[in-house]
């Protein structure tokens, strides 16, 4: 498996508008995306304008098809003009655990 851990920096007073629309697009890639097994999205409590997402596909091409639909698109350009700093992690999944708790 596949996964990439996205940091992505907002303009202040922006962290609400962009927890709306990055939590849709989490949202319909595990419901939509067969080959996306996980999205989460998470908000540092030191710094409440860093977000990482953490997202596990099948494999890259997987995350390429994710790139493609409507809703990624979509969340892009409305996403634009909030982020001001963006970086990503490239790895292997080595081991999930079947057992986590939500």
């Amino acid at each position: 498996m596949y996964c990439i851990i996205v940091r992505n920096r907002v303009k202040p007073g922006s962290e609400e508008r962009y927890k709306s629309i990055i939590t849709e697009n989490a949202q319909a890639s595990v419901t939509n995306e067969p080959e996306c097994y996980r999205f989460d999205v998470v908000q540092a409590q030191e710094s409440p304008q860093d977000f990482y997402l953490y997202e596990i596909y099948q494999d890259q091409q997987a995350l390429q098809v994710h790139k493609q639909t409507q809703h990624y698109l979509d969340s892009r350009k409305l996403l634009a003009d909030l982020v001001v700093e963006t970086s990503v992690i490239r790895a292997d999944v080595i081991a999930t655990n079947p057992n986590n708790k939500e």
